[in-house]
């Protein structure tokens, strides 16, 4: 079992057509055909929703992608068509909420790594490949990797956990010349915000990106280098061989798997509702991973 512990009832607003429930996301559609998405204060963890809110997250997402898309501009063009608020929309919807083109989605997470960890280290310690590709021997937890790589995943439901999958069977269900631009674009992305991570003291140990046509024209949707979807590590702290600290859901995770939460989750059992002390331990590494990568004070 997994999926929402309380699934949110959608605001329902005048001029807009709600489409979807995501993890963390809204998803509308307004009267010109464009897409608004709306990005909520929730946190998952291990396949779960869960029914504690992290005050700030959704602005902190919102504007960090902002950023980024800035940052990225040059490589990759991307989905975002206004940042204003939409005629009858709540006001706490304000700095969290992006109208956006509407694309041909691509079906694929594409997920750069220049680190070895998570899913990619047990795969390794297997069979000392990530997604089918050989590495070297004498990788450990947090080695960085001889170059970056490319390890797509298929895009599951929520509550379902996206399956790592090799270059080849992308190909094979995008066609060979889209998941080559894939590729490329997903490593020209990647590589340029690690560089500009780590002069802000912080590695990008991995990251996921979604892209979608508009037209012939590949473009980056959805967010992008959050603390959702990404690892980022202080890189003063960085120690291969054990798990790295880290500015995402570290928190929510040990208390979720400690036994002051009293949760089992090999149980069909939902997690509970996370302590204030984890709500704002988990606030804090938001917004400081926000303020060391853009440099803006947050307010």
């Amino acid at each position: 079992m997994s999926g929402f512990v309380e699934k949110p009832e959608p605001i329902q607003v005048p001029g807009l057509v709600h489409l979807h429930t995501g993890k963390v996301r809204e998803l509308y559609r307004n009267e010109a055909g464009d897409l608004v998405m709306v990005a909520s204060d929730r946190i998952s963890a291990y396949d779960w929703v869960l029914p504690t809110e992290i005050p700030d997250k959704g602005r902190v997402l919102t504007q960090l992608s902002l950023w980024w898309f800035e940052q990225l501009a040059d490589l990759v063009p991307n989905h975002v068509l206004s940042t204003e608020l939409p005629e009858h929309a709540p006001a706490d919807w304000a700095g969290r909420t992006l109208v956006c083109k509407s694309l041909n989605m691509v079906p694929v997470e594409c997920v750069a790594r220049g680190y070895l960890t998570g899913s990619g280290l047990a795969e390794y310690n297997e069979s000392r490949t990530v997604c089918g590709l050989a590495l070297p021997e004498g990788l450990v937890d947090g080695s960085e990797l001889p170059a970056p790589i490319f390890t797509p995943a298929t895009k599951a439901a929520v509550g379902e956990h996206d399956e790592n999958v090799s270059y080849e069977e992308v190909a094979r269900q995008v066609g060979a010349d889209t998941a080559a631009r894939l590729r490329q674009a997903t490593l020209a992305a990647y590589s340029r915000a690690r560089d500009i991570a780590r002069d802000r003291g912080i590695i990008l140990a991995d990251t996921k990106f979604e892209f979608g046509f508009d037209g012939d024209e590949l473009v980056i949707a959805d967010e992008v280098l959050t603390p959702d979807s990404s690892r980022f590590w202080p890189a003063e702290q960085w120690e291969p061989g054990r798990p790295q600290p880290s500015f995402d859901k570290q928190y929510v995770r040990d208390w979720l798997t400690s036994p002051e939460s009293g949760w089992d989750r090999t149980s069909e059992q939902p997690p509970p509702a996370l302590p204030e002390k984890v709500v704002e331990a988990t606030r804090a590494k938001y917004i400081e991973a926000y303020e060391r990568l853009t440099g803006v004070t947050w307010s």
